[in-house]
């Protein structure tokens, strides 16, 4: 799996966790707080939906990413 379809898939997530986005705008350097307003839930959302959506698991403990860029490279070392 690359990192553009890990991207692409974290897009289609985004979507359906936060339908206003306009992800003509999200980047590898988008913070997810900051600039797409996920908060605590969100995140939850958003990482147990990337674990079914590419078959990985996140490990415990690990900081939470604070990019997208950061949640991709996060996936791909979890594969």
């Amino acid at each position: 799996m690359t990192n553009e379809e890990v991207f692409n898939g974290l897009k289609e997530i985004i979507a359906v966790i936060r339908p206003n986005t306009d992800l003509s705008n999200v980047g590898m350097e988008t913070e997810l707080v900051r600039e797409l307003g996920i908060d605590s839930l969100t995140m939850l959302l958003l990482s147990l939906a990337a674990e079914e959506k590419f078959g990985m698991h996140f490990p415990d403990g690990a900081p939470a990413p604070v990019t997208v860029g950061q949640v991709c490279d996060a996936v791909l070392a979890a594969k």
